[in-house]
Formats: C-alpha cells, sequence, structure tokens
C-alpha cells in the first residue's frame, strides 16, 4: 500500500495548501479580505479547469489578452489560451486511440501563496507550484511531473478577478 513516510509527506502537503485560508473567514467582511477570498476562488477554478482539460472555462480565467507564459514560449488572449487546452484534450485523446495506456489524471497544486494587493483592481500572486500525475492503480504511484515558482499579475474587470498574465517560470 502506502509507505508511512509517504502519508506523512502527504498530510503536510495538504496542510501547506489550507494555510493560505487562515484569515479569509476573519477578513471576509472587509474590501481586502473578499478581494483575497475571490482571488483564491479564482486560482481553484483556474487549476481545476486545467486539470479536466475544459478549455472553456481555462480561457474564462483570463482577461480577452490574458497571457500564460512559460519560459520562452507564450499563449496570448482567450482563443489561444482555448486552443491550448484543446490541443492537450486531442494529444491525450489520440494517444489513447492509437492503444496507448490511459492518461493518468493530472492535478496542478499551487502552494505557499502569497496576494499582493496593489490597488483594489491589481494584484500579484505570488506562488509554487507543482504538476502531479495520480496514481494508475495500485501498482504505480502518484508522480510529480515538474515544479517551479511562479507570479501572476491579476486584474478585476467588472468586479470579477481574472488572470492579466501568468508566469510560471519568472526570472529572477
Amino acid at each position: 500500500m502506502f509507505s508511512k513516510s509517504f502519508v506523512v509527506i502527504t498530510l503536510i502537503v495538504l496542510g501547506l495548501g489550507i494555510a493560505p485560508y487562515a484569515g479569509a473567514a476573519e477578513e471576509a467582511g472587509t474590501g481586502e479580505g473578499k478581494a483575497r477570498a475571490e482571488i483564491q476562488e479564482l486560482m481553484w477554478r483556474y487549476v481545476r479547469a486545467l486539470d479536466t482539460l475544459d478549455a472553456e472555462a481555462y480561457a474564462q480565467t483570463y482577461t480577452e489578452d490574458g497571457q500564460f507564459h512559460s519560459g520562452p514560449n507564450a499563449e496570448k488572449g482567450r482563443a489561444a489560451l482555448r486552443q491550448m487546452i484543446e490541443g492537450l484534450r486531442k494529444d491525450r485523446a489520440d494517444r489513447e486511440a492509437k492503444g496507448e495506456p490511459k492518461s493518468p489524471p493530472m492535478y496542478h497544486m499551487i502552494t505557499n501563496s502569497y496576494i499582493e494587493l496593489i490597488d483594489a483592481d491589481h494584484a500579484r500572486y505570488h506562488s509554487y507550484w507543482m504538476t502531479v500525475f495520480g496514481a494508475v492503480g495500485q501498482d504505480t504511484p502518484p508522480r510529480v511531473a515538474a515544479a517551479g515558482r511562479g507570479v501572476d499579475e491579476l486584474v478585476r474587470v467588472d468586479g470579477k478577478w481574472l488572470i492579466k498574465f501568468r508566469d510560471v517560470a519568472p526570472q529572477d
């Protein structure tokens, strides 16, 4: 089954994921607290759309001209962002159609986040992230595929927080 150390590490990681929400209930009535809660909800919708390969939901987490940036690669605008996710979905379906094993579930985790509120309509979201592929049966453990740091520019448009620029490979 699972080793004791795996279970302990998993519990620690889950605990770290809860930490950003600790003060949210206290602050919920204030403008700053509300903004922080809305930004956390935005980032949850972002990772959930990515993990389920829901291209439309993914694109809707960005501004009309929003960008996803990873190293030298950038996707700009909702149409390109939608196409990026549709391409991932198609690649997965094509591999399975060729008889390759079914792709494991994908989980994107954002941890150790810090929301820097610039003003009422602009924020910077600092975080660490991981892409994990889930277990496929008892003999195949979960696998961390990638990890990194992100710095994202967020804006409030018509009262709704959206990603303007997501950078998952910022230069220090």
